[in-house]
C-alpha cells in the first residue's frame, strides 16, 4: 500500500500522459486485430476527430488542474469529507475512495448530463459517434470537460480524498473509459466474469445505441455496481446496436469538427417520442 501511495503522491506528468496514450495504443491494437464491428468508413478522420477531443480535454483539465490539488489538500488539512471523517485502515480508504469517486464523479455525472438539457447539449457530442472505438472515450466536447471536472472537485471535496487517490482514479478512470469502449469483439465467458465488478465493452456500448431506453443505461466508468443499484443496468445482443443519436445522425454533422462544437449552442432537440419501445 505504501508503494501505491507514494507513487501516485508523486505520480510525473510524463506517466499519467503514458497512462493515457498507452491504453489509447493497446485497444487500439487489439480492436483492429479482433473488432466487432468492420463497418467501412474513414478511419483517420475519425480518429483524428476523436484525438483533438482527447486534446481539448487533456488541456481543459491541465488549465484546471490547480483547483483539484487545492480541494484535495484542503480537505486532508482540514478534516473534511467522508474518509476524513472514519477511522478505516489504508486499504479501506483506497477501496471505498474508489467506489464514491466513480459513483460521484463518473455515474452520478453522466447520469445528471442525460437529465439536464443544457448539460445534454455538450454531452451530446460524445454519442454522435457513430463508429464507436477506444477513441470515443475521449470525445468530449469542451464544456462537457469543464463539466465533468466540476463533478470530480464536488467528489473530492464529498469524499474527503487525498491525492494520491485522486491521481489513481483518475489513472484508473481513463483506463476504464477507453477498455469498455473499444471496439473489441470479446469472448462472452470473459466478459460475464468481468461485468461482474467491472464496466466492460459489452456492457458500456448499449449506451451508445441510436434510440432510448438504451441510450439511459449503463452510465458506469469502472465499476458496474452503481448500475445494478439504481436500475439502470441492460444487457442485450451488442451485434444490433447501431451506434449515435437519433437527433443527430445526419453525417456530415456528426463528422465535421466545426459543426461538432457548434452543437451545444445550438436549439435543443427533443428525442424522437417512438410509439412502442424498441426491443434488440
Amino acid at each position: 500500500m505504501d508503494a501505491i501511495i507514494n507513487y501516485f503522491s508523486t505520480i510525473p506528468s510524463a506517466h499519467r500522459s503514458a497512462i493515457l496514450i498507452g491504453g489509447l495504443t493497446i485497444f487500439f491494437l487489439i480492436e483492429n486485430a479482433v473488432p466487432l464491428f468492420t463497418a467501412q468508413y474513414n478511419k483517420w478522420k475519425h480518429t483524428g476527430i476523436n484525438i483533438f477531443f482527447t486534446f481539448t480535454t487533456v488541456l481543459v483539465n491541465f488549465l484546471m488542474a490547480f483547483l483539484l490539488v487545492y480541494t484535495s489538500d484542503w480537505v486532508v488539512a482540514n478534516n473534511f469529507g467522508l474518509l476524513q471523517w472514519l477511522s478505516i485502515p489504508t486499504w479501506g480508504i483506497l477501496i471505498i475512495g474508489l467506489l464514491l469517486l466513480d459513483f460521484i464523479g463518473a455515474w452520478f455525472a453522466h447520469f445528471t448530463e442525460h437529465h439536464v438539457k443544457w448539460m445534454w447539449q455538450f454531452h451530446v457530442v460524445h454519442h454522435t459517434d457513430q463508429h464507436v472505438d477506444t477513441t470515443t472515450a475521449n470525445r468530449h466536447h469542451p464544456g462537457e470537460s469543464v463539466i465533468r471536472f466540476v463533478f470530480t472537485i464536488f467528489a473530492v471535496l464529498v469524499v474527503g480524498a487525498p491525492m494520491w487517490l485522486v491521481f489513481l482514479y483518475q489513472s484508473m478512470s481513463a483506463a476504464m473509459s477507453q477498455f469498455s469502449h473499444a471496439n473489441i469483439n470479446m469472448p462472452k465467458w470473459l466478459d460475464d466474469a468481468l461485468v461482474l465488478v467491472f464496466c466492460t465493452p459489452n456492457m458500456h456500448r448499449i449506451h451508445h445505441h441510436y434510440r432510448q431506453p438504451y441510450s439511459d443505461s449503463n452510465y458506469g466508468n469502472i465499476f458496474s455496481f452503481w448500475d445494478r443499484i439504481f436500475g439502470t443496468f441492460v444487457l442485450v445482443d451488442n451485434r444490433k446496436l447501431v451506434y449515435g443519436v437519433d437527433t443527430h445522425m445526419d453525417v456530415h454533422e456528426s463528422s465535421s469538427l466545426v459543426e461538432l462544437l457548434k452543437i451545444p449552442f445550438k436549439p435543443y432537440r427533443k428525442p424522437i417520442d417512438y410509439e412502442e419501445e424498441e426491443k434488440l
